[in-house]
């Protein structure tokens, strides 16, 4: 019969409550239960460890195809940066605000972002904490700087990036 370790562990032990309940009298029944429990125990031990080792392979290969995969997709997303740059430049440089085909439609969107340019400077109402690491408020000092404050050490920065849908 094929048993489990748990079924094993119980039987092993049920017989050392045997045993002490018949005052430690090791008789030869339970002695044989004894020594096939063992036997068991080792038996399924060594289909277990089969069963571990393979898993730990088939996770090792697997890390290995995430490591691939996200390789490929940081390669992949660096090519469409330089593909969305490139077109960007040249839809700038020609003065073309938009692309319009049966397939997709390009334009240039125009949206604003802050850069921090000390952030020392910066007083305190426009700073996040996050321990341990003192970060700036980008929204707090783009709303700020829209309505016309002047908040030292940032700037707003007009950008323009590629649109295609």
């Amino acid at each position: 019969m094929n048993k489990s370790i748990y079924q094993i562990e119980n039987e092993y032990r049920l017989l050392a409550e045997n045993l002490i309940e018949s005052g430690g009298e090791l008789t030869p029944e339970i002695e044989t239960q004894l020594q096939i429990s063992k036997t068991d125990l080792q038996n399924k031990s060594v289909s277990y460890s089969f069963v571990i080792k393979s898993l730990e392979y088939n996770m090792s290969e697997i890390d290995a195809e995430i490591k691939r995969l996200t390789e490929r997709k940081k390669a992949q997303s660096k090519t469409v940066e330089r593909l969305e740059e490139t077109l960007k430049n040249a839809m700038i440089l020609f003065d073309v605000q938009k692309i319009e085909s049966p397939l997709v439609t390009i334009s240039l969107r125009n949206s604003e972002s802050v850069e921090v340019l000390h952030l020392a400077l910066l007083p305190d109402e426009f700073k996040k904490t996050s321990i341990p690491v003192v970060s700036a408020d980008k929204a707090a000092i783009k709303e700020a700087i829209k309505e016309g404050i002047v908040v030292q050490g940032a700037i707003l920065k007009k950008n323009q990036s590629i649109q295609i849908k």
